[in-house]
């Protein structure tokens, strides 16, 4: 019962009560005599009067109401000792018993009824399962479960369906495996699933890392991310899934360094840059603050429509952590992240910037012997060079402001600073950005996002289960 179905019971009860007290209460019959005459067919001819006969003065016959201290006196045809017949009711005397009526019936029994709707109102929201509209958030919509809040638990055998029998693999890594799946409504997703396909090897730690991912995830809530649609987890078979929104136009990566991808004009590689840095900014000014563990081109995803989505799928890396030794190498680089924090997604940011509007790998290749970082360094301190010396030559001429340019050389200068304590924060990186780029956040997200409807689609699923 919800708070609507109880206030129209307790409107019915009301109105089924004052019937029957105005029923109880309604005026007695009116005296005999008019019942009488009612009864007559026909008015009774009048009698003339007989000539020079005086006219009496005929008492009329009032019936006397009393003043109210004493009953009043009746009379009858058989005189004062016939029985007297019942005064009628006055409109005070009925109003004074409806009264009563409303007080000591009515009014204790709808206060009962209300009292006990707002308790079933509460059981029910209690235990009810709560949605939070797509249209609301924008973003991922979630129901509240008791494993993780926010986030629909899947069945494997609904997910099995989705992917073709999880034949349909889109990318198979190590420790994760990344499947393309299908919704009733034609809406697309990524399951990504790991490798472990037994209890046994799936710890604590194991669980721990899945869970606060989870929450990690349903958490962050932007359009230039690849957002968290649900999971699944099944121990026969042993399941552990992330189910995501998928973005059909591969890897930033990809697009930049691959020859089969159809490269990036300067203006689609503008509207990534600002979609990567409003979404670094609302990640680093959640409470608490989010970081990308490994923010590089290579877990930039593009939308349909070229926009830029952050995945992490850093998760499968750390749920096998535990119990095994890492290299000099591996454990110098993980405490490098974990101190480095939000000041190490901005360096990871600045260092973006350039492969973007250079083309270039960031790290030294055949060929090439210098970082990117050193390059770029070399340009700025060096009044001879210029940050437009490192452009993608598959880009042509005159495709670029110099002001824009030299405005996107600065906060790059600002980025790759070596004391993390001099480096900008994100708010400041994006508005800086915005002033010579001019791209709002609305026209740097994806314009036509299926994840609405995936979303619906989701919920429903997660409901019915």
């Amino acid at each position: 019962m919800d708070a609507s179905s109880s206030l129209v019971l307790v409107v019915l009860t009301l109105h089924s009560a004052l019937t029957a007290a105005a029923a109880a209460d309604l005026p007695a019959a009116q005296p005999r005599h008019r019942r009488l005459l009612l009864q007559q067919d026909t008015n009774l001819a009048a009698l003339p009067l007989p000539a020079k006969v005086p006219a009496v003065p005929v008492d009329a016959h009032v019936p006397s109401h009393g003043t109210g201290s004493f009953p009043a006196a009746s009379t009858s045809p058989q005189g004062g000792d016939g029985p007297s017949e019942a005064a009628p009711t006055t409109p005070a005397a009925y109003l004074s018993r409806s009264l009563r009526w409303l007080y000591m019936v009515v009014l204790p029994a709808v206060a009962l009824l209300l009292l006990a709707g707002l308790a079933c109102w509460l059981l029910c929201r209690k235990s009810a399962v709560a949605t939070i509209g797509p249209w609301k958030t924008g973003l991922s919509g979630q129901l509240q479960k008791a494993f993780v809040t926010g986030v629909p638990k899947l069945q494997r055998s609904e997910l099995e369906r989705a992917c073709e029998d999880f034949s349909n693999i889109v990318a198979s890594y190590p420790h994760y495996t990344v499947y393309k799946g299908t919704l009733s409504t034609g809406v697309e997703i990524a399951v990504v699933s790991t490798m472990i396909t037994s209890s046994k090897e799936w710890s604590e730690h194991s669980e721990s890392c899945f869970r606060r991912k989870i929450d990690t995830l349903s958490r962050i809530n932007h359009k230039n991310f690849v957002n968290l649609l649900g999971f699944c987890e099944e121990e026969e078979p042993f399941t552990r899934m992330l189910v995501l929104e998928y973005a059909p136009n591969g890897t930033l990566y990809e697009s930049l360094h691959a020859e089969d991808f159809e490269h990036i004009a300067w203006r689609g590689r503008m509207r990534i840059i600002m979609g990567l840095a409003y979404c670094i900014q609302h990640m680093h000014e959640l409470n608490p603050p989010v970081v990308h563990p490994d923010l590089q081109s290579s877990s930039i995803l593009l939308s349909e429509d070229g926009a830029a989505k952050i995945a992490d799928m850093s998760v499968w890396h750390e749920v096998i952590s535990e119990g095994k030794t890492m290299t000099n190498g591996e454990l110098d680089h993980h405490q490098e992240q974990v101190s480095a924090g939000l000041a190490g997604n901005v360096h990871s940011f600045g260092v973006l910037l350039l492969e973007i509007i250079s083309g270039k790998l960031p790290f030294p290749y055949p060929g090439h012997e210098r970082s990117l970082v050193s390059s770029a360094l070399e340009c700025i301190t060096n009044d001879d060079l210029s940050i437009a010396s490192l452009l993608d030559p598959t880009l042509g001429d005159h495709i670029h402001r110099e002001d824009e340019l030299a405005i996107i050389g600065e906060v790059i200068r600002a980025c790759i600073q070596s004391d993390p304590r001099n480096r900008p924060s994100m708010r400041e990186v994006a508005a800086r950005l915005r002033e010579a780029i001019g791209i709002s956040p609305v026209a740097a997200t994806p314009r036509l996002s299926p994840l609405w409807w995936a979303e619906l689609e989701v919920l429903s699923t997660a409901e019915a289960s």
